[in-house]
C-alpha cells in the first residue's frame, strides 16, 4: 500500500493491519529459514510494507500531518 493510502485508515484499522501483517512475516520467515519459500522479494516487500504501516501509525498517534 501507498502511504497516502494507509494515513486514509483509522488507527485502529491500522493497528488491526500491523498485527496481522506481523504473523505473516514470522511465518514467511520460518519458510525462508527452512528454505521452502523460493522468492525472498515476498519477505522483503512484507517487512517495508510493515514498515510503512508503523511509521504512519506513529504519526498519527503523535499527531504529525505529512505530505
Amino acid at each position: 500500500m501507498k502511504p497516502s493510502e494507509i494515513r486514509n485508515l483509522s488507527v485502529d484499522e491500522i493497528k488491526e493491519k500491523v498485527n496481522t501483517m506481523r504473523k505473516e512475516l514470522f511465518n514467511l520467515k520460518l519458510k525462508v529459514t527452512t528454505a521452502q519459500l523460493a522468492d525472498f522479494r515476498s519477505y522483503r516487500t512484507m517487512k517495508k510494507d510493515l514498515a510503512r504501516h508503523l511509521t504512519v501509525l506513529l504519526e498519527k498517534e503523535r499527531g504529525i500531518h505529512a505530505k
